[in-house]
């Protein structure tokens, strides 16, 4: 937390490490390759891990975060009957319970899990029952208590997965401990810095290896402010209350010039190093490396970020601070499907308050913009979201502005990111190769701040124009030296 003093833990002593739930579910794998392996006390202590629930648990305890089908938080914010979302809950047990038996193997682990899980869903299920009861009388409103319930049931995924790894831990000799920050049956009243310190205040980091729910209950509300991305929020406010000398985050993959299976394996290249700015860069296109707002708590905490391949231990992956390049250069080509949403209006020019409330519209529905562009007449967002709730924003502002014609299309932007692209003409070489593959873009910008250059193309040619990119600015590009030489 920025402003915040560490606990007592000396700067670069300890790390503090998150691990994805698709990491969680191979976690046998993570004993040797991240968790002990052949490393000595001094190598597996001293570190703070913080991690998320096995692979779609949280889905099934909220929503699908792709597809958007609803779990047993869905179902029951939207409940004609009990049976939807208690079966969805019964569902999520079952799953928590086939993840734990792929972790665990000794029997009286697994029955300690599954007692585990056993009693946080019939507790939860408990208090949702409880709660339609309240809400039954005319004094008090389910709606009003969506917030809280979404928290309540999110922070079962990551309660259960960290509570598994320590018995996994424990297991094999190392002294795990179970550090829960989801304020299961807890009556106090926390803020998020208050909730971290005092779930860490008695852990011994050297002689200890503290698993900590990614999900912390607070006076915040992690869920209400950050959704899905609360884990590397804890995360990060971790790091900078304790004072870590590293941030680092474990993923399935390393940090690379583009996808392996869009450009081929191997003619991708490791990051290595790049900046927080370029990590802004990819959480704008949809590849988040970190949350921005966790970004940005390391930024302003002078805590260098990592993100490494969590089976590849021998790899140091790729570091995330604020230095700048030794040379320009195209660190990555990414792209992200997108709907155009299209205003135009003749009696625009010159006129003030278009782009806001276009801005007012978009926001209380929710919807994310990657970009946008204008002119004299026509103002263009490019937008992540379903197509129904864009169809939804150009809906009213059809009845703000009657006289305007509005636009949908089915697009892709394509972005050419680095920390430093000066000199490197990434424009014009991006166009000349885009024109050489019969791809026409039907837009394309640049910042001042020559961080990234976007191509907006079809739909359809979207991964086309990556693998073209990729191969004329990372492949055959690598400085602007040798651009000045060409």
């Amino acid at each position: 937390m920025p402003g915040a003093k560490p606990m007592g833990q000396t700067r670069k002593h300890h790390t503090v490490e998150k691990i994805g739930g698709t990491s969680m579910s191979r976690s046998r794998e993570l004993l040797d390759a991240l968790f002990v392996g052949d490393r000595n006390d001094e190598q597996i202590y001293n570190r703070i891990f913080v991690v998320s629930a096995y692979g779609g648990i949280t889905n099934l305890l909220l929503e699908d975060k792709k597809s958007g089908e609803p779990g047993a938080f869905g179902l029951f914010a939207n409940a004609d009957n009990d049976h939807g979302w208690m079966d969805a809950l019964s569902t999520a047990a079952q799953a928590m319970g086939e993840a734990h038996r792929t972790v665990l193997d000794h029997p009286a682990d697994i029955k300690d899990a599954d007692d585990f899980v056993r009693d946080r869903i019939e507790g939860a299920r408990s208090c949702l029952i409880d709660l339609q009861r309240l809400c039954s009388y005319g004094h008090f409103r389910l709606s009003q208590h969506m917030d809280q319930t979404r928290e309540l049931l999110s922070g079962l995924g990551e309660a259960h997965s960290a509570y598994v790894t320590v018995l996994l831990l424990k297991r094999n000799g190392v002294n795990g401990r179970y550090v829960d920050l989801s304020g299961w049956r807890d009556e106090g009243d926390y803020t998020l810095e208050d909730r971290i310190v005092e779930g860490l205040r008695e852990v011994d980091f050297t002689s200890e290896l503290p698993i900590v729910t990614g999900y912390a209950q607070c006076n915040e509300g992690l869920m209400r402010e950050f959704d899905r991305g609360y884990s590397e929020v804890t995360f990060s406010r971790i790091a900078a209350l304790t004072g870590a000398g590293e941030a680092i985050i474990h993923k399935e993959f390393h940090l690379s010039s583009a996808d392996p299976k869009l450009v081929g394996a191997d003619n991708v290249v490791k990051l290595g190093h790049t900046n927080y700015d370029v990590a802004d860069q990819l959480s704008n296109m949809g590849m988040e490396a970190i949350h921005p707002k966790a970004a940005k708590v390391l930024r302003q905490a002078g805590i260098p970020l990592r993100v490494t391949n969590a089976f590849e231990p021998e790899d140091p992956g790729t570091l995330i601070d604020d230095k700048p390049t030794d040379a320009p250069r195209v660190e990555m080509v990414t792209g992200i499907g997108v709907y155009a949403l299209e205003l135009f209006e003749q009696d625009m020019v010159g006129v003030k308050g278009y782009d806001a409330t276009v801005l007012d519209v978009l926001t209380r529905h929710n919807v994310r913009i990657v970009s946008k562009s204008s002119n004299a007449n026509t103002i263009t967002h490019y937008v992540d979201a379903p197509l129904k709730l864009v169809r939804r924003v150009e809906n009213d502002l059809e009845r703000k502005y009657p006289s305007a014609t509005l636009n949908v299309r089915n697009l892709g932007v394509v972005a050419a990111i680095g920390r430093d692209l000066a000199g490197l003409k990434v424009m014009m070489r991006g166009l000349q190769a885009l024109d050489a593959a019969g791809i026409y873009p039907v837009g394309m910008q640049q910042t001042s701040r020559t961080v990234d250059a976007q191509f907006i193309v079809p739909r359809d040619q979207m991964d086309h124009a990556i693998k073209v990119l990729h191969q004329a600015l990372v492949e055959k590009l690598e400085t602007a030296a040798e651009v000045k030489a060409a």
